[in-house]
């Protein structure tokens, strides 16, 4: 067995720490067991959110300690990140409202323009590529539509997409995508919507479920195909766990949703809620789903201890993947000492902040807790089968495509906790979880 990689919140300056393990009994009292026959999903990737602001934050370090970023993100010393999302048009975490079309006579969309990403997102991008040596695989989602779609008239505040303008706001979504891949990033996802159920002070659009089924189908499925992108999976729902299930219940029921619709994409925002997301995959095991946005908000956890914010990724990203999602996909990759920039003050906290002056950069615990995770899973990996004896000890067992095993732990309580993995009637390995620590093993 190789060795494990611990984090625990006793130390001042946490680091992935090395430690040999040696064989223990199988009878050890705390008991993790690993069923390699069980084979689950395919896991495709991890990554975060190419943002305009954490492109513009990334934008005021200086071209070393912008590349020390990125090499922590996407580089092999790093957390390996594989995957991103990016915001077609505007979103909260902007520096304002804009679109990539302003006229409605534009029916051609000749006037089309992805300047605000060419100024900040694809930089990012295309530098994130050549650090990492291997394409990034990008979600493109939108927030809202121009305001001359919508019904409110404002890319704020809700409003929904007015029938006469599905068509020309398909050909857009279609075209970001084209676009993006002649600059040379690889989109492979596209959800129909972010948050589809919530109006919000930012920028924001509703969706009824079957509204969602029906622009897939007669819409954006047809649009990507004219632009070359069929091979674009599109995801519905981008919004909270809990209502997955009858989400995706009136989606696939409408006639022809289920050739346009490719899975489905959920946050963490109202809870845990992985038996939703199971519920789902055993319903439509042919579907995919991905977890596309989490944060630890600064509105709801203001004065939460570092530890607890990274305990929450990590148990997250443990109940998700043992739920059958395909990936996680953080929120912002970096934002400035203040948790934005948002044009709407929705501030929160980042992997990477910058510091008050905005020419250093600090990382946060939870990046290390998200390294357990994408560091050693790796692309093509399959969930296994596994199971704890208690809940004091969170499990993910997984295999990659070279045949490694390994299982990620979590020990949220406040006490040492002895474990025993096994995978077999044999023989065990013990590991020793500090309080309040996480554990990578694999052999």
């Amino acid at each position: 067995m190789k060795a494990t990689l611990t984090i625990t919140d006793l130390e001042n300056n946490i680091r992935w720490q090395q430690s040999a393990l040696e064989p223990g009994e199988v009878d050890h009292v705390h008991q993790v067991s690993v069923y390699p026959f069980m084979k689950r999903q395919t896991i495709q990737g991890f990554g975060g959110a190419f943002t305009e602001a954490a492109a513009w934050c990334c934008g005021q370090l200086s071209v070393e300690k912008r590349q020390q970023v990125l090499r922590a993100y996407f580089g092999d010393e790093g957390l390996r990140y594989t995957m991103g999302r990016v915001h077609m048009n505007s979103c909260d975490f902007s520096l304002g409202n804009y679109a990539c079309v302003e006229d409605p006579e534009d029916e051609k969309l000749e006037s089309f323009t992805a300047e605000r990403d060419e100024k900040y997102m694809i930089p990012m991008i295309l530098e994130a590529q050549d650090i990492a040596g291997r394409p990034i695989d990008l979600m493109l989602s939108p927030w809202s539509p121009p305001a001359f779609m919508k019904t409110n008239g404002e890319m704020n505040h809700g409003g929904s997409l007015k029938p006469e303008y599905r068509g020309r706001w398909a050909a857009c979504m279609a075209k970001y995508a084209s676009y993006y891949r002649d600059r040379g990033c690889s989109v492979r996802l596209m959800s129909v919507q972010n948050e589809p159920a919530a109006v919000q002070t930012w920028d924001s659009c509703i969706y009824t479920a079957e509204q969602e089924g029906e622009f897939a189908r007669d819409e954006l499925f047809p649009a990507l195909q004219a632009a070359g992108c069929g091979d674009i999976r599109i995801l519905a729902w981008d919004h909270n766990k809990e209502v997955l299930p009858y989400r995706a219940e009136e989606t696939m029921a409408v006639p022809g949703a289920e050739e346009a619709v490719g899975g489905f994409a959920v946050h963490w925002y109202t809870g845990d809620h992985f038996d939703a997301l199971r519920l789902v995959r055993e319903k439509w095991s042919g579907k995919e789903l991905w977890f596309t946005e989490g944060c630890v908000e600064y509105s709801r956890f203001d004065g939460m201890s570092h530890v607890k914010k990274a305990e929450m990724y990590a148990h997250d990203m443990m109940g998700n993947l043992n739920g059958g999602v395909s990936g996680c996909l953080d929120w912002n990759l970096v934002l400035d000492a203040s948790g934005g920039p948002n044009h709407v003050g929705n501030f929160c906290e980042a992997p990477v902040m910058l510091n008050e002056a905005g020419d250093d950069y600090r990382i946060m615990e939870e990046y290390y807790y998200i390294g357990h995770f994408s560091r050693f899973i790796r692309p093509g990996a399959v969930c296994l089968g596994s199971s704890s004896y208690s809940a004091e000890v969170e499990v993910l067992a997984f295999e990659n495509t070279d045949g490694e095993r390994g299982v990620v732990l979590l020990n949220r309580t406040k006490e040492t906790v002895p474990v025993s993995v096994t995978q077999d009637a044999e023989r065990a390995y013990c590991v020793e979880l500090p309080a309040h620590s996480i554990a990578t093993v694999c052999w």
